[in-house]
């Protein structure tokens, strides 16, 4: 069994963790932390893993996770980086869920999340942890830097196209939409029932956090690449919908099956047939990206849509991937639920 421990249980991506892992065959959880709860029984906060999951919340405590295989840290930006270096010389495998191992290039790191980056060594070290990137360099990693949930609906729409040169990589624009979920479980007076129901609204349209990680993982594959890239915030608890518009400069009919071959070994990647569109609700509570592919007939356009749940494949789900990737389990050990309908 591989021990594990998460740091920060208590945010929607710390209780998805645990409701994967809980369920995981191969897993023991150890210890599960939570500064302003600790010695509250977890189940008494998240009834859904009564008899389930039998520990209370911990203080944060470095020598209590040393006793772990892989600890992940499910807690805000710029709270791993103070703590990791400590882990790993301990041996302890280390999957960051926040942000502060995604981008490579410090000094861009430090002006989006506005504060100095404690440990570069740490960065360098680092695996990007999108597996259908970089699974093998996943495979021998200490530590992962876990993807945001824009990032990877983004990501993965692209990658068949600029791989093989298809696009203008010039022209990319990405609307994004995501549940109110990926804003944190915090009051929030923007994400309260009666602002968020019945309205859609876009936000950071000058700059969001994930841009440059977006702009990062597309470079790695051509470094002509750029976009515009604008999120919205839909009246919905879970899901992302990013709606990718690029110029096409190969022939069309050659997409589909391009897509279908470059995924087909993909155990949670799901490219549709065409003609059908991807909906939010089909991947809720599973950790699936489904894909569709769109040209505009009469033009050099294409729409590629990727829909994935923000809290699984783009958060808590891809973690435990990338866990059973760096143990040498089955891929989609724990991973396995079909999405939820209705």
């Amino acid at each position: 069994m591989v021990n594990v421990g998460i740091i920060g249980g208590t945010g929607y991506t710390g209780v998805e963790l645990i409701r994967l892992l809980a369920n995981h065959p191969d897993v023991s959880l150890k210890v599960i932390t939570s500064r302003s709860n600790a010695g509250t029984r977890v189940a008494d906060m998240f009834p859904n893993l009564r008899r389930r999951v039998d520990l209370a919340f911990t203080e944060p405590s470095v020598d209590s996770y040393k006793a772990c295989d892989v600890v992940f840290f499910a807690t805000p930006n710029a709270t791993a980086m103070h703590q990791v270096e400590s882990l790993l010389e301990a041996g302890v495998k280390v999957i960051d869920l926040a942000a502060d191992f995604r981008l490579k290039d410090i000094a861009v790191w430090e002006q989006w999340y506005g504060t100095q980056h404690v440990s570069p060594s740490s960065v360098e070290q680092a695996v990007y942890g999108l597996p259908e990137m970089n699974r093998q360099q996943i495979k021998d990693a200490q530590l992962v830097a876990n993807p945001g949930c824009y990032v990877t609906a983004v990501t993965l729409g692209l990658l068949p196209l600029l791989q093989h040169k298809l696009i203008d990589p010039t022209t990319i624009v990405a609307d994004g939409k995501s549940g109110v979920s990926g804003a944190g479980r915090g009051a929030n007076v923007g994400t309260l029932l009666s602002e968020a129901s019945e309205s859609v609204k876009a936000y950071a349209v000058a700059g969001h956090r994930h841009y440059p990680e977006i702009k990062q993982n597309l470079r790695q594959v051509d470094e002509r690449a750029d976009l515009v890239f604008v999120p919205h915030l839909m009246p919905m608890i879970r899901g992302i919908h990013a709606t990718l518009y690029t110029d096409l400069i190969a022939d069309p009919d050659q997409l589909q099956p391009l897509f279908e071959d470059y995924y087909a070994e993909e155990p949670f990647v799901d490219v549709l047939p065409p003609g059908v569109q991807p909906q939010t609700r089909a991947v809720r509570g599973a950790n699936v990206c489904q894909i569709a592919l769109q040209p505009l007939p009469d033009s050099n356009k294409l729409v590629v849509m990727s829909v994935i749940d923000n809290l699984v494949k783009g958060a808590a789900g891809q973690a435990v991937q990338n866990m059973n990737l760096m143990m040498s389990l089955d891929e989609t050990a724990g991973l396995e639920a079909i999405g939820l309908l209705p």
